[in-house]
């Protein structure tokens, strides 16, 4: 059984970064998902995919997945770059396109 350790996104919706703190362990899908014949539904006997776990430190998460014998892969975040503006600048006399209000 395999593993993935990754800190997740920052959600494109919010200007928070709660869920983006922790390292998350998640294990790879060892079946494919089947299509119920009766009702149509979605079903798999695969039923670890549905676990997360959470660590603070990647450190934490990598000594849980070596404790326990998995096979495991890290995943690191892409940096982010913060561009900091502010309601002034659409007025600036330097200002790359012309304002068209």
């Amino acid at each position: 059984m395999a593993a993935r350790i990754y800190r997740p996104a920052k959600s494109a919706t919010q200007s928070g970064s709660a869920k983006s703190r922790y390292w998350l362990l998640e294990f790879d899908r060892e079946s494919a998902p089947e299509i119920e014949p009766l009702m149509g539904w979605t079903s798999s006997l695969d039923t670890k995919t549905q676990v997360k776990m959470r660590f603070a430190t990647e450190e934490e998460a990598v000594a849980y997945a070596k404790q326990q014998g998995l096979a495991y892969r890290v995943e690191q975040p892409n940096p982010t770059s913060r561009k900091i503006l502010s309601y002034s600048d659409n007025f600036k006399t330097s200002r790359v396109g012309q304002w068209t209000h």
